[in-house]
């Protein structure tokens, strides 16, 4: 079962929804990094469950355990292993349906697949595998940070609700984290009647990236949109990505696609930004924009027709704690996943060429 993600940056997650502990293991990061416990845990509390009236209430901590890999506050260049434990897993309303495949989730595609599964949560598939995913992140944010980059995510769409106005500094002051105050208070009603007639909505998160070096990606098998939209699929819930435009470039021109160039204080950029930032897979300096399409959430608390390991045709009813959206918490997860794309790329571009090395540089500047 493949759950590690990068080539010079490596990351490792483990661990399931109602196991005793998940964690995450990050290779290949250089030594010299600033990280601490302070640091991830920032990112990874604005993951955790049990927030708002918004999410689950499952009440998770989420604290993070730095095991290796730092030492006085700074990386040794050795993997770094993360951990957290469970401490509000409740598995008993998972022991009247361990037997059936609950609809929309990946129960029965599992049981096929592997022929023993976790029934509890999901196990794997469930979304608190993303805690690994965040954890990692916070530590690719941070070596994106030496080289000015900053990447950041926000809900755009959500029950059909699209925000009208951009103000990034109102993104974490609300529940849906919508950079729209209005439309957001208008996604949270949608979500909380969502939930009182037990059902869920989905909607569109849009992640970017600023101040991105020019030359990050490769113009064939691993394009930049290629690697993003593999990263941004393999979160749960994730049905589609577009890159810039995207499906709407279809109704353009192409001279209303193209994006022009133009000269800024002896830098090349483009009038307008319709391919996200990239060009032939490779980044181009703009802003990387990429959006993804957050399906409803599958658990339900309605009669569902469905079938059991027997072969028998059955009624499941999910009952437990589930999120009436899971559009808020995408956001840190898509803002981690781009970064560990990114910090990846970062690194393998610094082989892309030959350039002189004066003994005793430093590999982030």
């Amino acid at each position: 079962m493949a759950s590690t993600y990068g080539r010079l940056f490596r990351v490792t997650t483990w661990g399931e929804s109602h196991g005793p502990a998940l964690g995450a293991v990050v290779d290949g990061c250089p030594a010299g990094l600033e990280i601490s416990e302070e640091l991830i845990q920032h990112d990874l509390d604005r993951r955790r469950v049990g927030q708002s009236k918004v999410t689950s209430p499952r009440s998770e901590g989420d604290r993070v355990t730095i095991l290796s890999g730092v030492f006085e506050g700074r990386t040794t260049g050795a993997p770094i292993s993360l951990i957290t434990y469970n401490k509000d897993a409740d598995s008993s309303k998972y022991d009247a349906i361990r037997d059936l495949f609950r609809p929309g989730h990946a129960d029965y595609t599992y049981w096929m697949k592997y022929g023993h599964r976790d029934h509890r949560g999901g196990g794997r598939s469930s979304a608190r595998e993303t805690w690994g995913r965040v954890a990692a992140g916070a530590i690719a944010r941070q070596l994106l940070r030496q080289v000015g980059v900053d990447v950041y995510a926000f809900v755009r769409q959500l029950a059909g609700i699209d925000m009208e106005t951009f103000d990034r500094s109102s993104i974490d002051q609300n529940l849906v984290r919508c950079p729209d105050p209005e439309a957001a208070e208008k996604m949270v009603k949608a979500i909380t009647d969502a939930k009182e007639s037990f059902d869920s909505v989905g909607g569109i998160v849009e992640v970017r990236a600023e101040n991105v070096p020019v030359g990050l990606g490769e113009p064939t098998a691993d394009k930049l949109d290629a690697l993003i939209g593999q990263a941004m699929l393999s979160i749960p819930a994730i049905k589609g990505v577009e890159i810039g435009d995207g499906f709407n470039a279809v109704t353009m021109r192409g001279h209303q696609h193209n994006d022009e160039f133009y000269m800024e204080n002896g830098r090349v950029r483009t009038v307008s930004n319709h391919a996200g930032g990239m060009l032939g897979g490779i980044s181009n300096g703009e802003h990387i924009i990429a959006r993804l399409a957050v399906k409803p959430t599958s658990s339900v608390a309605q009669d569902q027709q469905t079938a059991d390991i027997h072969g028998n045709e059955r009624t499941v009813l999910v009952e437990g704690r589930h999120d009436p959206s899971i559009c808020p918490r995408v956001v840190p997860v898509a803002e981690a996943m781009l970064a560990m794309v990114l910090a990846d790329l970062y690194l393998m571009n610094r082989s892309a060429r030959l350039e002189h090395r004066e003994p005793g540089q430093e590999l982030i500047r």
